[in-house]
């Protein structure tokens, strides 16, 4: 309790200190001691019986096989990131489970078979060290980008060691920049400087876990603190603008003060200048001189939404007026804002279909090139080059295969540079768009593949996934291990695109933050009970699906309409939503959820949150719980806890718990085929057999 009332009194919530004691004790708290001998031998536990249960299935030998071929196999696309004149990738197979950062030219790229220059062998790393090294990408000082900062995840946490390697040499550098672990942000000034937001001192970090203190850091010298935000905040951090040749033409500084409100300012060399914008915006990149942001809220007659530019030149001086590049429709969605050397690429949703507009400017004006992609399909943006106008996009379908585009922004050129061989056969299935109408009258798409000799009598074994948070859009996905194991054995899936995702925009995501949480889990609902009013499914044979804030969802699915399913893949969820602003990073979405150690936030929260909802006496699906032990964004406490009320209730549950890989849960190949095997297994079990 000591612990509980000194983050309260962190997060200035002192004067709740008298509720957080009275609440009623959680017998379970200590599986939030991540590590704790007890913890792990629970853990340990769990997952010898689950294991036993689902890797004892004569299924799962099989689907560990497929998923492994498609997870390992050499003819994936390498996926590309411009760098240095040439092509980066992070390769992993079967003998790289850890990976290889690797080079080639763009020329040889093109090619069926490139020819690759190892840059790191995070593998051998790894047994050097004795780390469980994940890649997290690099940062390179630009014009040549050979020297870079390398972020390594121990175990593939958010938490990350930064080193100093030179790509010309293939080494670390000697005396070079190195930080310790911890989540930060670093980001190149010059050769010898850097701007940082990390960990400075222990204690140095927000309720959030992020560092709210910027220091510029010259090469051999002690660092310099630029900006101080305050514990309150999520975060603060340094935002270079990189101009011609690489100089820095300017600094911006960025105070997270909540998921979605923040405060910018210019740093120059009498201090900070603040930029004028309101709460919600987001700083998107900068090209052509011009600091390009997207709106989230509608502001001096720009619509929520609106992407806008102010000239830097004007910044400085302190006359900067906004001007507007793009206002989406009403059925439209910005995903992405990005640049190449000259140009601005805006990566758009259009009634859930994806889209690509490049944008030059000239004379002061912004003009738009729609780009030339596949139709009704899922656009995603790759890399931009910094070195001309080229960049990567993928287009991919439910049953179409990724491909690889190569555009000119400056052209409008594109090109299919390589496709992904099919990984199951897609030639028997159809995709549909169909509707809900949930609670409030509010139409819902949602995504059906299906058989096409589907029988509408209500047989079909069917998976529904969901997210519905944080303003992520779910459109159509390629995802071959779905395909191999479900899709070819007769199943349907389904993508609901509820409220609180970003298939529409801020508005879609904004209509249901906080106390109007409820209408998120009623769009689910709605969905399913489509599915059956169509005749697709039934109670009996529909699965749920969903992960991190999909957790929620998928939790309180189960809690209060444990009758619309039988099966619920809960995996690294949020769960006990009473305390999760006191876990890992969920003092940071205070704004989407509420605060519960806010009477009347409490009051909203509490009437959902699935672990103070399960009732004794109902009959709910026996659910499949899973999340990974070094997830340090969504803390393991909540599915541990979860899983073992359902255990002291008698109620039938699943619980298995990886011990590396992070949130996303997929660092190693091997161990994310094993992964799916478990959880395909867990759905045949229950829908198909």
């Amino acid at each position: 309790m000591k612990a509980l009332l000194g983050a309260l009194a962190a997060l200035a919530l002192a004067p709740l200190a008298a509720h957080a004691q009275a609440a009623p004790a959680d017998p379970f708290q200590w599986l939030e001691d991540i590590d704790a001998p007890r913890s792990m031998a629970w853990v340990e536990g769990q997952n010898v019986k689950s294991a036993k249960r689902l890797e004892g299935d004569p299924r799962y030998e099989t689907f560990h096989a497929e998923a492994r071929a498609i997870f390992t196999a050499e003819d994936r696309i390498a996926t590309p990131h411009f760098r240095a004149g040439g092509i980066d990738n992070l390769w992993q197979d079967a003998g790289h489970v850890h990976g290889v950062w690797r080079h080639t030219t763009l020329a040889s790229y093109r090619t069926a078979s490139p020819q690759w220059q190892t840059l790191l062998d995070l593998d051998a790393l790894s047994k050097a060290e004795g780390r469980n090294w994940i890649w997290k990408g690099a940062d390179c000082l630009k014009p040549a980008q050979t020297l870079c900062l390398v972020r390594l995840s121990n175990g593939g946490g958010d938490a990350v060691e930064v080193r100093e390697f030179d790509t010309a040499t293939g080494r670390f550098v000697d005396g070079g920049f190195r930080f310790a672990n911890g989540k930060q942000n670093l980001r190149w000034i010059d050769r010898d400087t850097l701007i940082a937001s990390r960990e400075w001192t222990p204690g140095d970090v927000t309720a959030s876990g992020y560092a709210y203190i910027v220091k510029t850091v010259a090469r051999g010298g002690e660092p310099r603190e630029v900006f101080r935000g305050t514990k309150t905040d999520v975060g603060a951090q340094g935002i270079v603008l990189d101009g011609a040749g690489g100089k820095a033409d300017g600094i911006i500084l960025q105070r997270t003060l909540t998921f979605y409100d923040r405060a910018f300012s210019l740093m120059g060399d009498q201090g900070q200048t603040p930029i004028a914008l309101p709460p919600k915006a987001e700083y998107q990149t900068y090209v052509a001189g011009q600091a390009v942001f997207q709106l989230k809220q509608a502001w001096r007659g720009f619509g929520a939404g609106a992407v806008i530019a102010f000239d830097l030149a004007d910044l400085k001086r302190g006359a900067a007026k906004p001007q507007l590049i793009f206002q989406p429709g009403p059925r439209q969605a910005v995903q992405t804002v990005d640049s190449t050397k000259g140009r601005l690429v805006v990566t758009l949703l259009e009634d859930v279909k994806g889209a690509v507009d490049v944008y030059g400017r000239k004379d002061g004006r912004w003009t738009a090139r729609r780009l030339p992609l596949p139709k009704d399909a899922n656009i995603n943006e790759v890399s931009t080059s910094d070195d001309d106008d080229q960049l990567f996009f993928t287009a991919e379908g439910f049953l179409d295969p990724t491909s690889l585009w190569l555009a000119d922004g400056a052209s409008g050129a594109v090109a299919k540079m390589k496709t992904l061989p099919a990984r199951f056969d897609a030639s028997k299935d159809v995709v549909e768009q169909h509707w809900a109408t949930s609670s409030d009258g509010t139409r819902i798409p949602y995504f059906l593949v299906r058989p096409k000799g589907m029988k509408p009598d209500a047989s079909t074994p069917t998976l529904m996934y969901g997210y519905g948070g944080f303003e992520i859009a779910k459109p159509p996905v390629y995802v071959p291990e779905m395909g191999k194991i479900w899709l070819e054995r007769g199943g349907a899936y389904v993508i609901a695109n509820i409220r609180g995702g970003g298939e529409f925009g801020p508005a879609w995501h904004d209509s249901v933050l906080r106390e109007k949480r409820q209408l998120a889990f009623d769009d689910f609902a709605a969905v399913a009970r489509d599915l059956f009013k169509t005749r697709v499914t039934s109670p009996r044979r529909l699965g749920i699906y969903g992960r991190s804030n999909g957790g929620v969802l998928m939790s309180v699915s189960m809690t209060q309409h444990p009758e619309l399913w039988n099966a619920i893949v809960i995996e690294s969820p949020l769960i006990d939503m009473l305390r999760y602003n006191h876990l890992s990073a969920g003092a940071s979405w205070v704004a989407e959820y509420g605060d519960p150690d806010v009477p009347s936030d409490r009051a909203f929260i509490e009437k959902y949150s699935a672990y103070q909802n399960l009732k004794p006496g109902v009959k709910y699906p026996e659910p499949y719980i899973t999340t990974n032990t070094r997830d340090d964004r969504v803390h393991p406490g909540h599915p541990r806890k979860f899983a073992a009320r359902l255990e002291a209730m008698g109620i039938p549950y699943l619980y298995y718990e990886q011990t590396f890989g992070g949130h996303a849960n997929d660092a190693d190949p091997e161990l994310n085929a094993r992964r799916w095997a478990r959880h395909y297994v867990y759905l045949a079990q229950k829908l198909m057999d």
